[in-house]
């Protein structure tokens, strides 16, 4: 007797109780399935925050260090060495200080003192430079910065031993509201994160004005306009980006709340020619801007050149209602082309290239495809200047030049500040002997603002 035979003969309940067994068994190991991946999503996590929390305490650690040697220098020469490693050390604690999973509300203080500690330094290393002595008020600023760096130092290594102890884990510190800032917790008390943000109001005011006021430190996102939208709707922009690839499969990453524009991150494969591919996504909270975008595959040989692949990646941005945009520097490497975009303003027929609101499009040269982007400076920037009045011609502002500069072209262009000002300038790209300069004149003043020396290389067309 066949089996379908067997099976149609059985009792109408034995059947009924047989389908039911075998879907509860599918159900059980679909939850053992969805319960194993959600441990190696939460370990991989885990691991990635206590990497970024050990990197943010040696960090922290060197600010104080620095800081106490920046004391005890009487030389202009140190003294500027010992600053800029300040503003090294104090930019890289920012950097891993946004990558951890605590609410940017508890930690904006913590982020703004260390941006601050970032800006002073570089500004005190700037004088030192120059051979001007640090004054008393200046020495003062220091050594309050020096006190409040070794509170923060303290706290972080006590967050450490309670974290590598396992008083505490990353669940407790990603809890809204987390007891870690309002109670006491393990060794942890009042004097931990909390304590820090309570305290910094006695600090809000030590930094001068200027460079560092408050307007500067919380500047308004200028490029990042719009409502806020929700994850299912930032799912619909990674779609959409993706519409003409054949998508096997997207996965949502999670939220960065604490990164420089908090965005929904995704991850998406795609069948590339038979081939599945991955690429990533940010996609901002607010607006719904794709804030970075990559896809890493294998480049065959180039057919396309570096004025083809500018073309591209213009065009591609055009298609995204990007305009206006030029292209400046590059670089180059294993057949793919990173090509830096700034947007430009018109002024009586002129071309003022905006360096502050910078795109990157990542363009491969076998087939000319878009590989990928980056948009965080054109949102964190992007707006209609209302320039400056020219108070100086431009053969006034040549007066200011080195007069050994071979002069090759001229323009305007708004450049960017340490201190997040921005300066109008004419623009004078020229050569000594066989380097070449980019000079930056003050349309205003006639001031000579900046610098850069323009590296070409095998790899591409770069500045420093």
């Amino acid at each position: 007797m066949k089996i379908k035979e067997k099976i149609a003969k059985l009792p109408e309940k034995t059947k009924i109780g047989g389908i039911i067994a075998v879907f509860a068994m599918i159900v059980f190991v679909l939850i053992l399935f969805m319960e194993k991946q959600e441990k190696n999503y939460i370990q991989v996590s885990e691991n990635s925050y206590n990497m970024a929390f050990c990197e943010l305490v040696d960090y922290v650690q060197n600010v104080e260090i620095y800081l106490s040697k920046a004391l005890v220098s009487n030389s202009a020469e140190h003294g500027a060495e010992t600053l800029t490693r300040v503003w090294r050390e104090a930019n890289l604690a920012q950097s891993y200080l946004a990558r951890l999973p605590i609410s940017s509300n508890e930690l904006e203080n913590t982020q703004k003192f260390l941006n601050q500690v970032s800006d002073y330094t570089y500004s005190l290393s700037s004088k030192n430079i120059q051979s001007e002595k640090l004054t008393q008020e200046d020495l003062e600023n220091l050594a309050q910065l020096h006190t409040y760096s070794q509170e923060l130092a303290n706290i972080l290594e006590q967050l450490s031993v309670d974290l590598n102890a396992g008083r505490i884990n990353w669940s407790d510190l990603t809890e809204e509201k987390s007891s870690i800032f309002t109670q006491e917790v393990s060794n942890l008390s009042k004097d931990s994160f909390g304590s820090v943000e309570e305290n910094f109001h006695e600090y809000a005011g030590l930094i001068y004005d200027g460079a560092y006021s408050e307007h500067i430190t919380t500047q308004e996102k200028v490029g990042l306009t719009g409502e806020d939208i929700s994850k299912e709707e930032a799912e619909d922009v990674v779609l959409e980006y993706l519409q003409n690839e054949d998508i096997r499969e997207i996965q949502y990453n999670g939220f960065a709340e604490n990164a420089n524009i908090p965005a929904y991150e995704f991850y998406a494969k795609i069948n590339k020619n038979g081939k599945e591919e991955n690429i990533n996504l940010s996609i901002s909270k607010k607006g719904g801007y794709i804030i970075f975008a990559n896809l890493d595959r294998e480049i065959g040989a180039e057919i396309l050149s570096q004025e083809d692949a500018e073309e591209i990646g213009r065009k591609f941005l055009e298609d995204r209602g990007i305009t206006q945009m030029k292209s400046t520097y590059y670089t180059k490497q294993s057949g793919i082309v990173t090509i830096n975009y700034a947007y430009y303003q018109e002024l009586d027929g002129q071309q003022v290239v905006m360096y502050p609101d910078l795109i990157k499009v990542k363009v491969a040269l076998d087939n000319g495809e878009v590989l990928g982007m980056e948009s965080t400076g054109y949102l964190n920037s992007h707006h209609e200047r209302d320039l400056a009045e020219i108070k100086i011609t431009k053969e006034e502002a040549k007066k200011n030049i080195n007069p050994n500069l071979e002069i090759l072209s001229e323009g305007l262009a708004v450049i960017p500040t340490e201190w997040k000002t921005e300066i109008f300038c004419y623009e004078f790209r020229g050569k000594v002997q066989d380097r070449e300069f980019l000079v930056y004149i003050n349309v205003e003043t006639g001031k000579e603002e900046d610098i850069l020396i323009i590296l070409n290389t095998e790899n591409g067309v770069l500045t420093q």
